[in-house]
């Protein structure tokens, strides 16, 4: 040992350990139990061989320090077990030096880092264009976050630490909705895989692709009921489409690639489970990375001819065309947009797809639905043929099926799926609006339908500033907080909102330019705004403002991510509504002629929470206050809130 080199780590201030008493240290990236016990010190293995406890948490008793776990006892100096126990359970040791400066320990230097199977995984997983992970480190996952960690230093990926896993499965579902790349959750065995399943569930339902990775107790305890252990493979099994466990002999790399194909093809949930002791496996020389490349084919997919001759007739026959856009649309709008010039067919959006096409293009006509405007719900009335690129045909749009529809989808089974369609047409998007524009050059007999459009627009927006005007003097109208969005809200700005009455209201009130929105679809959770919005900051929020909007339930979900968005300097700006209740669930008690009961909330000030936080925050009371509490808050350099004082009943 004389011929050892150390390397010296200052672990104490002087005096900083009294006589008698114990403390973790680190030195480099190892856990020390100091001891000070009769004027000297000592430096011990902090982890106890019996159970692993944390001897720096114990104390020292009758000249002995005790395990804080299990009582077993150690000598403060030398590590042994007291008497003639066993020596092999005795503690390993590490030299001290006491300086005027402090305490110092010395530890032989640590070997180079051995290339492990998840650091095999981790760099597939960039090869394949997946480097945002919103996840939470803990013990059953510390070796592939360690994995992770190597990846973020060299600049491959960004790791964004949030307070709830719920809340990182909704960032990634917004990151693949926005994107069409999946985006990735970290989260330990038991309760912090189950805490994904909500946001697992909205991505699959809107079709948004996203792998989760969850760590999991070691293979040799599974099935015996040991602490955090839950079937993951039978907790996913309805939300993932592709699930599976990396083992000790798996293809590492193969895995991994395949998690992400499915995602991508199907556009849909992945979920890779990491047993504890898989996870620092060390992998050969020889071991190499898997790529997209020859693994993955374009999805330009042509109609069938018999379809696309189909729909020609129909759209050749047509009079008073109109189109319907869904988020399925959402990356093929260019094309869609010339089809309906083309056509002069006005271009409803569903509400998952509001801001697809703006509100303020001759063809534009705002959302169809429950969540929408008069003028899209009187075209589609007014129209001779329905064709629906990209939608779901949920309850909520209410597309009318009494209309001749030319239905096209990426999906065969979303064809017709609720009731028959005149013509299903399977196909990408892209290339079947292609086709429709080379087939229909100088065969359209359309009626010029834009004089109707604005007419109409201008009908919706005279309601609109009427509305404005209302005043209960129980807080300021939705007509008048989503007026002022329009008017403040920048064109190119991502905006992920909720669910409840203040959504309903910014369907039908804002007014989309170019502003791309997110929100739980199909799903329908509440909460999904700000997280959302966390989700959005990490795919483009270099690049665009974000805002979220939300009621005071929805923001009462995941109101601790609001210390996510200051910790990491995100530009969200949250639009809240605060009416102290549940509204949307009062209304539909009323409407069922039930007793308004349970709906009512108990609020903080929500303006100074945000303050607390570390961020901006105000306060709203009267519509004149608006315009300019929201320019403060989107000339933030950080996360903002602006908390508006909202009519429950003006919606």
């Amino acid at each position: 040992m004389e011929n050892t080199k150390y390397q010296w780590y200052k672990v104490l201030d002087p005096d900083e350990l009294p006589e008698g008493r114990v403390k973790t240290v680190t030195a480099g990236h190892k856990s020390i139990a100091m001891t000070h016990y009769q004027g000297k010190y000592g430096a011990l293995d902090n982890r106890c061989p019996h159970q692993g406890g944390p001897l720096g948490e114990g104390s020292i008793e009758n000249g002995y320090l005790r395990c804080p776990w299990h009582g077993w006892d150690y000598c403060p100096h030398t590590g042994r077990p007291p008497g003639d126990l066993e020596v092999d359970d005795a503690l390993e040791t590490f030299p001290v030096e006491v300086k005027d400066e402090g305490i110092y320990v010395g530890l032989v230097a640590e070997e180079p880092h051995i290339r492990t199977v998840t650091d095999v995984m981790a760099e597939t997983m960039i090869n394949w264009g997946v480097n945002c992970v919103f996840g939470m480190v803990g013990h059953s996952n510390l070796g592939l976050a360690d994995a992770l960690r190597r990846q973020e230093i060299q600049g491959n990926l960004t790791f964004i630490g949030i307070r709830h896993e719920g809340a990182g499965a909704f960032a990634a579902s917004a990151y693949g909705k926005l994107t069409g790349r999946p985006a990735a959750c970290l989260t330990i065995a038991g309760p912090g895989a189950t805490n994904l399943l909500t946001g697992m569930w909205d991505a699959k339902v809107d079709r948004a692709p996203i792998l989760a990775l969850t760590g999991q107790v070691s293979t040799q305890v599974l099935g015996r009921g040991n602490f955090q252990e839950c079937d993951l493979s039978a907790a996913f099994s309805g939300v993932a489409s592709w699930s599976h466990t990396a083992l000790t002999n798996s293809n590492h790399a193969e895995l991994m690639s395949l998690a992400i194909k499915n995602a991508l093809l199907q556009r849909d949930v992945s979920h890779l489970i990491f047993p504890d002791e898989v996870q620092t496996i060390p992998a050969g020389a020889e071991v190499t990375t898997s790529s997209p490349q020859g693994r993955i084919t374009p999805l330009q997919i042509a109609p069938p001819p018999e379809s696309l001759a189909q729909a020609l007739d129909l759209l050749k026959k047509s009079q008073r065309p109109v189109i319907i856009v869904g988020h399925g649309a959402r990356f093929s709008m260019a094309e869609i947009t010339e089809l309906a010039a083309t056509l002069n067919a006005p271009v409803l959006t569903t509400f998952k797809a509001k801001g697809q096409i703006s509100d303020h293009h001759p063809l534009g006509c705002g959302v169809l639905g429950r969540s929408g405007t008069p003028i899209a719900s009187w075209f589609m009335n007014e129209a001779d043929l329905l064709l629906v690129f990209g939608a779901s045909f949920s309850n909520h749009t209410g597309i009318y099926p009494g209309k001749p529809i030319i239905q096209v989808d990426f999906d065969p089974l979303a064809l017709g799926k609720f009731h028959p369609v005149t013509v299903p047409v399977w196909g990408e998007i892209s290339i079947v609006v292609e086709q429709f524009k080379e087939n229909l050059e100088g065969q359209v007999k359309t009626i010029d339908q834009k004089p109707e459009i604005a007419e109409r627009w201008q009908i919706w927006r005279d309601e609109k500033i009427k509305r404005e005007q209302d005043n209960r003097g129980n807080g300021v109208n939705s007509a008048a907080i989503f007026a002022a969005m329009t008017r403040q809200v920048p064109d190119n700005a991502v905006i992920s909102v909720d669910v409840g009455n203040n959504t309903y209201s910014f369907g039908r009130y804002f007014e989309c330019e170019a502003q791309s929105v997110l929100m739980s679809g199909y799903l329908g959770s509440i909460g999904f705004a700000f997280p959302g919005a966390i989700g959005a900051w990490a795919a483009v929020g270099h690049e665009r403002p974000i805002v979220s909007v939300s009621g005071d339930g929805g923001l009462g979900q995941y109101l601790a991510e609001f210390t996510t968005a200051v910790k990491y300097q995100m530009n969200i700006t949250h639009i809240l509504l605060n009416n102290c209740e549940l509204g949307k669930i009062s209304k539909e008690q009323r409407a069922g002629e039930w007793d308004v009961w349970q709906t009512s909330l108990h609020n903080p000030n929500f303006a100074k929470f945000a303050e607390n936080c570390g961020g901006f925050g105000i306060q709203v009371r009267d519509k004149s206050e608006l315009d300019f509490a929201m320019q403060q808050a989107l000339a933030y350099d950080g996360p903002a809130l602006v908390e508006i004082m909202a009519d429950v009943d003006l919606i």
